[in-house]
């Protein structure tokens, strides 16, 4: 794992490494090229730094007796964003922080598996950000993001599509699923678009009238 990154301009989008279950090291070594800020969660730190990855930021509330001048020194030059405010998740302090910065685009990875909970928080948390940043969510199995009202994109005939509602969501249709939606309406816990596939090569085009739609392109 190459220890530097490529540094872009800020169009590109930034790299949050959270503490998740770690996807393969390719997919990683993707995101790190074109990466133009690095930014990594407290908890995942020690075991960022045995891939011998460089960072830019380490972001958390440095609790547990947490060494931050070892990590720096380790890491210099590293800017040191301490985030005590316990009604957030790291995750969701990592977003502010590129608001701030007036980032328009993140990429983050290790976000997922691992504990439940902070799966479905960190999944789940895109939506409050969906109209100052936009968030892609990458682990070996899928690619996860909030839908905008229209989206349309090419796939390959049966790639695994799944929509998930957060909280209840109407209005929905689709052009190319194999499994059509026509003015449906979904709802957490009660009926999601799970597991839906792209019925021939071509566009896929899913609109929805209200409500907060993700989008997970899924492969096993």
């Amino acid at each position: 794992m190459s220890s530097h990154h490529i540094i872009k301009d800020d169009q590109e989008p930034a790299l949050i490494i959270a503490n998740g279950a770690a996807c393969n090291q390719e997919l990683l070594g993707q995101l790190l090229e074109w990466s133009p800020l690095v930014i990594v969660l407290d908890s995942a730190i020690s075991r960022v730094m045995e891939l011998g990855i460089k960072i830019d930021v380490l972001l958390g509330d440095f609790d547990r007796n947490f060494d931050v001048d070892y990590y720096k020194e380790m890491q210099y030059p590293l800017e040191i964003v301490h985030t005590p405010d316990q009604n957030k998740t790291d995750l969701e302090k990592a977003f502010d922080y590129l608001v701030e910065r007036n980032f328009p685009a993140v990429n983050v990875v290790w976000a997922t598996g691992k504990r439940a909970d902070h799966t479905i928080t960190n999944i789940t948390s895109i939506v409050k950000f969906r109209e100052k940043l936009k968030i892609v969510l990458f682990d070996d199995h899928s690619k996860i993001f909030h839908l905008p009202k229209k989206y349309e994109k090419w796939y390959p005939e049966n790639t695994v599509i799944s929509l998930i509602p957060i909280g209840v969501v109407h209005g929905i249709h689709s052009q190319n699923l194999f499994y059509p939606l026509q003015n449906d309406s979904l709802q957490i816990g009660y009926r999601t678009g799970s597991s839906n596939h792209v019925a021939e090569d071509g566009m896929v085009t899913i609109e929805h009238q209200e409500g907060d739609l993700i989008l997970m392109e899924c492969w096993d």
